[in-house]
């Protein structure tokens, strides 16, 4: 790679001199190091659920590749063609969540996933990179020209997005949501008396939503009185930690994968910490630290409004979703199913993850005299 020249004109050497390399390397290694914590994770669910015991393996294996493939051709495109495929994008998301309750499966009480070409996909992961370009995009045209309602359309859009992840219920994905759009609002010049008005909305949303989902009262009421009602998998996830302490049992030495229904998916974390340790753990954590913090340096000097609140809220639903499983792991939140991004399994996240991911290295690359800006 070293050996192309900066005098390249092709697309790809354009795109080599002007992607963020750090960060390209950065989820290249969280992607290997979520390899080698399913091949010690998922053997152990497939065997106790009936499956072959590198079912799991083979299907992230599958995904593994074409998601890759999907952030670089992604991360290959310019902001202009960032929003168009993202407006594309969403359109064809919504349609997918709409039919989610008419034709979906439901799964451990929740209806997420659809079925297309054999394939078990769950739109609600599509639809957060989508929706944070598109709604930067209208925060931007708003400001570009004030006579443009744009705010009102993404106010729009936000509704219509959280009132259909909250029908399946999925309210997890409905708060990474709401913080993506309130944080471009606020970055788009949200007045401060609809600052605190926002966050008062969104406290007395999360009490009713424990008021309405049974759900998320009981792991609300287990997470501040474990004695309230099942903690198990949490205890488990705690007691990996312990195992491991800072250097780990071993790869293939753990036991928590042997207990835990969901090791390989939403605690996969646990995984880490009892066969790799506590110092591994934290490896992973500064990964995805550096990749946020880099992204959000490179954004600090962006002219373009709507390249800053893409890459924004595309940055920050990465962080979210990696912050949110790390602290269900470690009992700092309510058990939260959340795949840790690159690592975890699940065919929908990979590939949603790998899209979003390249936009924002499409968007973070460097310019030169605005080129190509929507």
């Amino acid at each position: 790679m070293s050996a192309i020249a900066r005098t390249d004109t092709s697309v790809f050497g354009k795109w080599w001199w002007t992607v963020d390399r750090w960060t390209l390397g950065a989820l290249f290694l969280l992607v290997l190091i979520g390899a080698l914590l399913i091949l010690a994770a998922s053997p152990a669910v497939a065997e106790r659920i009936g499956l072959n015991a590198y079912h799991f393996v083979q299907r992230q294996f599958v995904i593994m590749p074409v998601a890759l493939a999907l952030m670089v051709a992604v991360s290959l495109l310019s902001p202009l063609q960032v929003r168009r495929l993202s407006v594309l994008g969403f359109a064809a998301t919504v349609v997918l969540l709409l039919l989610v309750p008419l034709v979906g499966a439901e799964i451990k009480g929740a209806t997420r996933w659809i079925s297309l070409a054999g394939f078990s996909l769950q739109p609600s992961e599509f639809a957060k990179p989508f929706f944070a370009v598109v709604t930067a995009w209208m925060f931007a045209e708003w400001r570009r020209d004030e006579a443009f309602p744009g705010h009102l359309v993404a106010i729009g859009l936000y509704l219509m997005t959280a009132a259909l992840l909250l029908s399946q219920p999925d309210l997890g994905m409905t708060v990474v949501v709401s913080a993506i759009w309130f944080g471009q609002f606020f970055l788009a010049g949200l007045p401060m008396i609809l600052v605190v008005g926002f966050i008062a909305t969104g406290v007395f949303g999360l009490i009713g939503a424990y008021f309405l989902f049974p759900h998320v009262s009981s792991r609300i009421d287990r997470f501040l009185d474990p004695s309230a009602g099942d903690s198990y998998q949490v205890d488990r996830s705690l007691e990996a930690f312990m195992n491991g302490g800072l250097l780990g049992t071993g790869p293939g030495e753990g036991t928590v994968k042997a207990y835990l229904p969901d090791a390989h998916a939403d605690f996969i974390f646990s995984v880490a910490g009892e066969e790799f340790g506590g110092i591994a753990c934290l490896v992973i954590i500064a990964l995805y630290a550096f990749v946020v913090l880099r992204g959000y340096a490179r954004l600090l000097g962006e002219q373009s409004l709507f390249v800053l609140l893409a890459g924004t809220g595309l940055l920050t639903q990465f962080a979210l979703q990696a912050l949110i499983h790390m602290a269900s792991s470690v009992h700092l939140m309510p058990a939260k199913g959340m795949t840790l991004p690159f690592v975890s399994y699940g065919g929908s996240s990979l590939l949603a993850l790998g899209l979003g991911m390249g936009m924002a290295l499409a968007l973070t690359r460097k310019r030169f005299g605005g080129e190509d800006l929507p």
